[in-house]
């Protein structure tokens, strides 16, 4: 009788591990998932950093997904916008406080001062596309209606206060809007250098004209601009689409095949503006650089690295990340790309495109330690779109079904030594300027 209870006691515990097993699902992994809630406080200063989610460049295939068509649909989009995202748009002239608390109907712009953002490590970059995924176009996420959302109820801007050491001013280019796609590629030559297709979706470039999957520092430095002022950066973002717009381009087949459709839209205006640091002067970026902005796999990899904003004009004291803006009569959508400026001092790039230059804090726009501020680009991308849900989409991968937290910008820095100089000079005088080419 004694060992029958033994026995039993050795087996009933065997038995509880077993079927605790067999109830969980080996592989399962935790991810984002319902319909999208905009955050509608607590909003930093640009460019912030959103919080939670793991990091990632943002720019191959998302880690995880098939580089061939995929078999079912992807996570869905996150949950909430990011904790601390940064909004607006700068003012002409600069002033030494953050931006009023908006009326119900804000119309007062915020300053053109830094804001802050800190630094995200980005993660290891994820494998890159294929360059092309047959006659068939894969699943394809959805858009929704509740993406789409009037401005009003958009997160309001915060800023960090500046300083008196703040360097003040403006250095921009004027590079033009790329009309007529006249130079675009569904390359991304910064994170799949030498893959056709390695963004599967278009990029629309102003600046360098040589700007492509193959593209070098030899042949950047080689190439014209369209920049007036002789500016030879690469500046580049996913193109706009009116959804019931027609593709007559030579790219089509291939932009469906990625899940991409409609007819790409020329922004009206495109802003590149150099901007200074609150706490302090700039010093020089150095030539071919790379900084980019934003997570094209946001859907994927979280919000750490969400960083784009959707607003719109005459509303810039307001934006979301992780939806698209309805605009009022006479309003245009904007885009606003705050890229990081906090830079190691030492290298161009990094194995993941982001630890060599990362954002200032988002509360005091103090760079980290061991990092030095440089001029901090900002983009800003206004177009003419109906206020109408589902009516316009960004490119995105073919999983992230065009969510708008996966929007990005990239740029490769050619600016000669003189121009550099320039533009670290205009900044730190607190004076505005577009230089002059040699």
């Amino acid at each position: 009788m004694v060992r029958k209870k033994k026995a039993l006691a050795v087996m009933i515990p065997a038995l509880a591990l077993v079927a605790t097993a067999c109830q969980e699902t080996p592989g399962a992994a935790a991810g984002p998932g319902g319909p999208q809630a905009t955050r509608v406080a607590d909003t930093a200063a640009y460019p912030g950093r959103p919080a939670g989610g793991a990091g990632g460049q943002g720019y191959g295939r998302p880690t995880g997904q098939p580089t061939a068509q995929p078999s079912g649909q992807p996570t869905a989009a996150p949950t909430a916008a990011p904790t601390g995202e940064p909004t607006g748009e700068p003012t002409e002239e600069p002033t030494e406080q953050p931006t009023e608390q908006p009326t119900e109907e804000p119309t007062a712009q915020p300053t053109d001062g830094a804001g802050g953002g800190q630094p995200g490590d980005g993660g290891q970059n994820g494998g890159q596309g294929d360059g092309g995924q047959g006659n068939q176009p894969p699943p394809n996420p959805e858009l929704r209606a509740d993406q789409f959302v009037d401005i009003r109820k958009a997160p309001r801007v915060r800023q960090p206060r500046r300083t008196r050491q703040a360097s003040t001013g403006v250095f921009a280019s004027n590079c033009g809007v790329n009309e007529g796609q006249a130079h675009s590629n569904p390359d991304n030559v910064l994170a799949a250098p030498g893959v056709v297709n390695g963004a599967h979706h278009i990029h629309d470039y102003v600046g360098n004209l040589d700007t492509n999957a193959f593209s070098t520092d030899e042949t950047f430095a080689a190439a014209g601009t369209t920049c007036t002022n002789g500016d030879k950066s690469a500046y580049f973002w996913p193109v706009v689409r009116l959804r019931d717009g027609q593709d007559t381009s030579d790219r089509a087949e291939q932009s469906t095949a990625d899940g991409n459709v409609g007819g790409i839209v020329t922004p009206s205006s495109v802003k590149l503006q150099f901007l200074g640091n609150p706490r302090g002067k700039v010093t020089a970026m150095p030539r071919f650089i790379r900084v980019a902005t934003g997570d094209a796999k946001a859907v994927t990899n979280g919000l750490k690295n969400a960083h784009a904003l959707w607003t719109c004009s005459g509303f810039e004291n307001r934006a979301f990340t992780d939806k698209y803006p309805l605009c009022p009569r006479g309003s245009r959508v904007e885009r606003v790309l705050n890229f990081p400026s906090c830079w190691d001092g030492q290298n161009t790039d990094s194995a993941n495109h982001r630890d060599h230059i990362v954002f200032p804090d988002q509360r005091t726009g103090q760079c980290p330690q061991g990092t030095k501020a440089v001029p901090q680009l900002r983009i800003t991308l206004a177009y003419d779109l109906p206020a109408k849900p589902l009516a316009f989409a960004l490119d995105s991968f073919p999983e992230s079904g065009h969510d708008p937290v996966t929007d990005h910008g990239d740029l490769i820095n050619v600016m000669d030594d003189q121009l550099m100089r320039q533009a670290v000079n205009a900044i730190n005088k607190g004076s505005r300027t577009t230089g002059t080419r040699r």
